[in-house]
């Protein structure tokens, strides 16, 4: 079976985001995204494999047997985007499908929000994304 790449590492957030980060505007937001996901998650973050900073954990098992540990919340400063795991990606959550209309402007992946600055979005609804998701997650995968 693959390993797991999101595994948590020892590697200095701070000096992720200093390196990594190619817009100071990212960079600011950045360090902004550490400490409203420090508030609503009560966690401290920690790098989850080479590039996503994650607050939180949990373990997940899919029926096909596949299972791994994954960040509660989390995001990543990605040059083409700054990437915000904060939705849970599951049809028919009608609390997370709801709060998305009001986000702001923003592109979707999977499970994944797209946003260019953290200007163009909500901070109130993301905040609510971010505890609906964190709910969701330990309620499905149980608290670690």
């Amino acid at each position: 079976m693959a390993k797991n790449k999101t595994q948590t590492t020892d590697a200095n957030v701070e000096d992720f985001i200093i390196t990594f980060a190619d817009t100071e505007q990212k960079k600011q937001d950045s360090f902004e995204l550490i400490e409203l996901m420090k508030s609503i998650s009560g966690h401290e973050p920690k790098m989850h494999g080479t590039s996503i900073v994650g607050f939180g954990n949990y373990h997940y098992k899919y029926d096909s047997g596949h299972e791994g540990d994954a960040p509660l919340i989390g995001f990543s400063p990605r040059k083409s985007a700054i990437s915000l795991y904060v939705f849970t990606g599951y049809l028919g959550h009608p609390e997370q499908e709801g709060l998305l209309k009001d986000l702001g402007k923003f592109k979707m992946g999977k499970a994944c929000i797209y946003v260019n600055k953290l200007s163009d979005i909500n901070q109130d609804v993301l905040k609510k994304l971010m505890k609906s998701t964190i709910e969701f997650l330990q309620t499905k995968y149980g608290k670690n």
